[in-house]
């Protein structure tokens, strides 16, 4: 009998019994429930789209409590079936078929198109010692399609898209975010539940995951049929996204490191007198001393509270730094008067915190009373400075009852939590076997940046809801989007070959469900380029970073020492890295309310905010494997610009430039169903086609799908300077097209609570009307009134990145036609 007639026969008696029995298949409230091959194997619809599958040991039953899933089962409508060893189960959406002898399972939906097979006899479990507790390695093997593709697995450092004929070892480090789950073509997905270091192959035998320990295996299949659908599954099983701080989406400028609250708000300052845009600074390490009193949550270094020259601090003073005090009295005297300035200069400010403790700290001692301390080598390496234990829930309240007193309380806005992998090196085996709060290190170690994550967003919302939660993190697991967790690529070395791997390791992320990531804006470490931020090759790598940062999620520009990143480390105006970097950044706050509109849908929809060309266009497959652009939101089509045009090196590094009138040009691939407009000219051209576009060092090639309606907001200096009581909204004829503004009280939860609103707009190509609709909703503090100016994009009208004249209407809240 074939796999489609099995879903489809009229449905057959099958053992109801409590419990199962070989060969024999029980029919459960969520699935069905049998034994085969030596084991109980349990599948479970939590919804009509998300099927879990559970099998252990007939020897050894465990009970598993996941660490990322948060949805329960609910109640769902099932169908069953099944003849000749072979037991059914379908939902409205999923059907399932399983081998009572073989163990093999086979998703398909409702159609009966098999999306993946539960390979036959593909389980397998191997008796090993975990820290002196029996437990297993457990692998589990699947069948997919010969030409399907597949995405996912974190972020990983390949430069591919797709993940098929891979062999990767899933274990989280500095640049590798580690994620169990695949993000099929095809619309399904497939989360491995397992937190240990975990090899993933994928052969023209097979496709598996091979666990380092688990005492069951334990998987989820989603189907979305879509890439959209997918992510809404995968955040319904997870955790949704909370919204960020609008001042989070604009310009944060960072550096390895600001070395005193003086040096920090001068650059706030200069970046003030430039009049250049700026949201965001961030302190980096060392805050809080020498690597001895690595992370104490304390401002102790003698430089960040007017102490130089006491000898009760001096201590604290890191290695290598001058101990002469005798040099101008410090204008900004402690962390709280920092604070205070950066907010008085209306800018936000981030710190450092990390997930270890120096032997010198009062954390340290604290945590180490409790067993809370991971006994082997992190960064900084030979200083005693050990990670904590973030599974142990007293450690996690420890661990904030420190940022809080010292910093939290004292106004810090957002926090980066570095070294979440944790960093670990001279990797013994035996260092796995640590024990944490939830077992062995090996048994939870790529969970670790979640949890870490989980327990500050926790505490915080537990504290205030009037400041939204900002983290910054190195790493991840799934289901981290729920706690308003970033993630950045890590400590890349700026090169252009990693400029365009992290391209793809952004894609596969974000197909992960996770919505916010990002870069070091030109890498991190810059030895390449001699450390010199005035080789002019290093200016050219720069400013095409930067410009495709513009179209990150986040934007943070930031690098290692003795290289320093602002915009006036670059030059003047005049200058073409200068020129570029600010047009840029100008570029960044007009797209706001773009912005904050498309992290709604993210928030409110399960959306994305990068979209690999797969998630509009499956049906064009010269996109399915394209790592060299995406769409940013559903209107944008980005192409970062990833080679060196204007520039080069000689064998001893040092930069030289070229003759910038001779214009390099670079191919974009725009998607077959849809047509394109350049952003900067407006030239419209037909999707499923290459075009050659000329890039002069400011321009990146960025494309608008047709029928797209964006706003864009004032020039500002800060993402709440002005009020966006003036509008320019673009409408990119060529077809039909929506866009919802959405606006909030920008930074709390009464958004949670329905204080907000939102604004329809819709284009109809055939009428040339645009519709903008009802106002529905309201917060304290809303423009009841306002002016749109509207402009047709085209011909006459490029508009580009300089502000356009359109047609103005006033808007009242009450619903308005315009013709164009």
């Amino acid at each position: 009998m074939t796999f489609r007639k099995i879903f489809f026969v009229a449905a057959a008696a099958i053992c109801c019994a409590a419990s199962a029995t070989a060969g024999q298949a029980s029919r459960t409230e969520g699935g069905l429930a049998f034994q085969a091959q030596g084991l109980n194997v349990r599948v479970e619809f939590y919804s009509p789209d998300i099927v879990r599958v559970y099998k252990e040991p007939v020897s050894r039953p465990c009970k598993k409590v996941s660490i990322p899933v948060i949805m329960k089962p609910g109640r769902v409508e099932l169908s069953f079936g099944g003849g000749g060893g072979v037991a059914t189960v379908a939902s409205e959406r999923v059907a399932v078929s399983v081998d009572t002898e073989t163990g093999g399972i086979v998703f398909a939906d409702k159609q009966g198109n098999i999306m993946l097979r539960d390979k036959d006899y593909g389980t397998q479990f191997t008796p090993r010692d975990d820290a002196g507790r029996p437990s297993f390695e457990v692998r589990q093997a699947f069948l997919l399609d010969s030409a399907e593709v597949i995405y996912g697995l974190g972020q990983q450092q390949t430069g591919l898209v797709s993940q098929r004929n891979q062999r990767l070892l899933l274990r989280n480090q500095n640049m590798s975010i580690c994620i169990p789950f695949v993000h099929s073509a095809k619309g399904y997905g497939l989360y491995w539940d397992n937190y240990s270091p975990t090899t993933f192959t994928d052969n023209p035998q097979e496709m598996s995951f091979d666990s380092e320990v688990g005492d069951c295996a334990d998987y989820y299949f989603i189907y979305g049929g879509t890439a959209d659908g997918v992510i809404a599954g995968v955040r319904a099983l997870t955790g949704q996204a909370p919204m960020y701080p609008l001042w989070t989406l604009g310009f944060w400028q960072s550096r390895e490191r600001y070395k005193s609250p003086d040096e920090l708000c001068e650059v706030v300052d200069k970046y003030r007198e430039l009049k250049v845009p700026l949201d965001g600074i961030i302190q980096d390490w060392q805050y809080w001393g020498c690597d001895s009193n690595w992370n104490s949550m304390r401002f102790e270094n003698p430089r960040y509270i007017n102490k130089m020259g006491d000898p009760d601090y001096m201590r604290f003073l890191p290695k290598g730094e001058k101990a002469d005090a005798t040099g101008a009295e410090p204008r900004i005297k402690t962390a709280k008067e920092m604070i205070d300035y950066v907010h008085k200069r209306n800018a936000h400010i981030m710190i450092s915190v990390w997930a270890s403790f120096g032997p010198w700290t009062d954390m340290y001692h604290r945590m180490d009373s409790i067993g809370a301390l991971y006994d082997f080598e992190t960064w900084p390496r030979h200083a005693g400075v050990k990670p904590y234990d973030p599974f142990n829930p007293v450690a996690r309240d420890l661990y904030w009852a420190e940022m809080k007193r010292n910093m939290f309380d004292l106004g810090m806005d957002a926090w980066w939590l570095d070294s979440t992998e944790p960093d670990h090196f001279d990797i013994k085996d035996s260092d796995f076997d640590v024990k944490t709060y939830q077992g062995s290190f090996r048994s939870v170690h790529n969970a670790f940046p979640l949890v870490t994550n989980r327990g500050v967003y926790e505490h915080q919302r537990q504290a205030t809801s009037d400041k939204r939660v900002f983290l910054l993190t190195r790493s991840s697991f799934l289901g981290q989007q729920h706690y308003a967790s970033h993630s950045w690529s890590g400590d890349v070395t700026s090169t252009w070959d990693n400029m365009r791997r992290q391209i793809a390791a952004g894609l596969n992320y974000s197909l992960c469900g996770i919505p916010y990531w990002g870069t070091d804006l030109g890498g991190f470490f810059a030895s390449r380029y001699n450390n010199d931020i005035n080789n002019v090759a290093y200016h050219e790598l720069h400013v095409r970073w930067y410009e495709w940062g513009v179209f990150q999620p986040i934007m943070r520009s930031h690098n290692s020492s003795p290289v320093a990143v602002e915009i006036y480390q670059f030059g003047k105006k005049g200058y073409w890295a200068y020129d570029a970097i600010e047009k840029y950044t100008r570029l960044r706050y007009r797209l706001l309310p773009y912005l904050y509109s498309t992290a709604w849908e993210v928030t409110s929809g399960s959306g994305s905010i990068i979209r690999p060309l797969v998630m509009d266009f499956a049906g064009d497959s010269r996109v399915l494997e394209l790592g060299s652009e995406y769409m940013f939101g559903r209107s944008f089509l980005v192409r970062p610009v990833t080679d060196s045009l204007y520039t080069w090196q000689d064998a001893r590094r040092n930069g030289h430039q070229k003759d910038m009138a001779d214009v390099a040009s670079v191919d974009v691939y725009l998607p077959a169903g849809a047509d394109w407009l350049d952003f900067w000219t407006g030239s419209k051209h037909s999707g499923g086609q290459t075009v050659m576009r000329e890039v002069p060092i400011d321009i990146m090639p960025v494309y608008v799908r047709a029928g797209s309606i964006v706003p864009f907001g004032p020039d500002v200096q800060y993402a709440t300077e002005k009020r966006w009581d003036n509008l320019e909204v673009r409408v990119y004829p060529g077809a039909d097209g929506r866009f919802t503004l959405y606006e909030d009280e920008n930074d709390n939860y009464n958004y949670e609570d329905g204080a907000y609103t939102t604004i329809e707009f819709e284009w109809d190509e055939a009428a040339r009307t645009l519709t903008i609709g009802e106002r529905k909703g309201k917060f304290k503090g809303m423009l009841k009134s306002r002016k749109f100016n509207i402009v047709l994009v085209g011909g006459s009208t490029p508009a580009g990145d300089v502000p356009a004249k359109g047609r103005t209407v006033r808007y009242d809240g009450r619903a308005l036609t315009v013709s164009l």
